[in-house]
């Protein structure tokens, strides 16, 4: 296919530091640009092509969707938005669903409806407890929820009632449970933090204390969830279940959705109190069945298990022979620590070489490939990787 020069966007808002690059084609794990030169993509959006670019299963039930019914309104209901919550409901503990477009609004709507059930069955409590450097989205709420620095003067003043704890510290968050408490809201790997797991045995002992004190556990699954760490859910590998969670990312496979998930005695929203023009879209949640069954199906979780295996032991190998440091992560969401602030000069040489990776810290480089990845395609970012880390390193 010929490439088609396209003029810079200078029109659009400056919201982040791009590349002067314009990428106009994807197909599974590449990116294309307008001159038509291919990058290996191991940033997928920030986890969000969960099949990879413009996935055939994805594409078919787009065209399929969008010649049935696009948007019927969410004031009437559409057969995609009860398949796929019926789906999700069958492989979870949580039998509620409420729909959105990004996890920024699941999220929101996790804090709406801990607080609505505070107000109903707690005396009032509204605060939630959350913790620092996570990262639970943009809006005013989810940026107040949010630990990650500076945040908290960005647009101030913040919303109040998100008492900070510390991950994988549970006296830290015992301190700070008080009779205004009404939930503990945390990830199960901090991904903007660095990708920081919370280990098992945390996560059972918040989930202990939560019963305790009668408090919801809210498990913001944004980043981690539908397949990403080679479980559907990445609380499963602690054996622990929540009772709201939210998905975002990889449920669109690249298409706008998001969830909010409950149990059904904790589902105590009443009509008025949450809603929004799209949720539910069925051109969305059509998207949203065709990954989900993907990911249902025999084997897809199991390699996505072994590809991540091959990668994380690449990984190490590198930061062996290259003196770097800890390999963080489960499955497909990784990070190798550089060791020192030379990450972002990563991304730029990885870049050249034909690869696209992701620093969210100055010491952090993070790895978020398709799930239905190739060994040949981590083969051969590991070596770009390399390529790109000893470029740097020799400067």
């Amino acid at each position: 296919m010929p490439s088609v020069p396209v003029a810079p966007a200078s029109n659009l808002m400056s919201i982040a530091p791009r590349p002067d690059l314009v990428f106009v084609r994807g197909r599974g794990a590449f990116l294309f640009d307008e001159r038509g030169r291919g990058y290996l993509d191991w940033v997928q959006g920030w986890a969000v092509n969960a099949l990879g670019h413009s996935p055939p299963v994805l594409v078919a039930a787009l065209a399929a969707q969008a010649a049935t019914l696009i948007n019927p309104s969410p004031a009437f209901h559409n057969a995609p938005a009860a398949r796929l919550a019926s789906l999700l409901a069958r492989h979870g503990a949580l039998d509620r669903v409420f729909f959105t477009s990004s996890g920024a609004e699941a999220n929101e709507g996790a804090i709406k409806l801990a607080r609505k059930w505070g107000r109903l069955h707690k005396g009032g409590a509204h605060e939630i407890v959350t913790f620092a450097d996570a990262f639970h989205g943009r809006t005013l709420a989810t940026m107040s929820a949010s630990g990650k620095p500076g945040w908290d003067t960005m647009f101030a003043p913040q919303v109040p009632g998100f008492p900070k704890a510390r991950l994988n510290d549970l006296d830290s968050v015992a301190r700070v449970i008080g009779d205004a408490t009404v939930a503990v809201m945390l990830e199960p790997i901090q991904g903007e933090a660095g990708v920081v797991p919370a280990d098992p045995a945390f996560l059972r002992a918040v989930r202990a204390l939560c019963d305790a004190r009668g408090l919801l556990l809210i498990l913001d699954e944004v980043q981690t969830g539908c397949g990403r760490t080679g479980r559907l859910f990445a609380h499963e590998h602690a054996g622990i279940e929540p009772d709201l969670m939210t998905l975002g990312k990889g449920i669109g496979g690249g298409v706008p959705l998001a969830a909010l998930l409950a149990r059904t005695r904790f589902a105590c929203f009443e009509p008025g109190d949450q809603g929004g023009t799209y949720c539910g879209n069925p051109l969305a949640c059509a998207a949203g069945v065709a990954v989900v069954e993907t990911l249902l199906a025999d084997g897809f979780l199991e390699g996505v298990r072994r590809v991540g295996a091959r990668l994380r032991r690449g990984l190490a190998e590198l930061s062996r022979e290259l003196g770097l440091g800890e390999v963080r992560g489960e499955g497909l969401l990784l990070a190798l620590d550089t060791g020192r602030a030379i990450a972002a000069d990563t991304v730029v040489a990885a870049r050249d070489a034909g690869l696209l990776l992701n620093a969210p810290r100055p010491t952090v480089l993070r790895l978020m490939p398709a799930l239905n990845s190739t060994d040949a395609e981590i083969d051969t970012g590991l070596a770009l990787m390399r390529e790109a880390l000893r470029a740097v390193a020799g400067r």
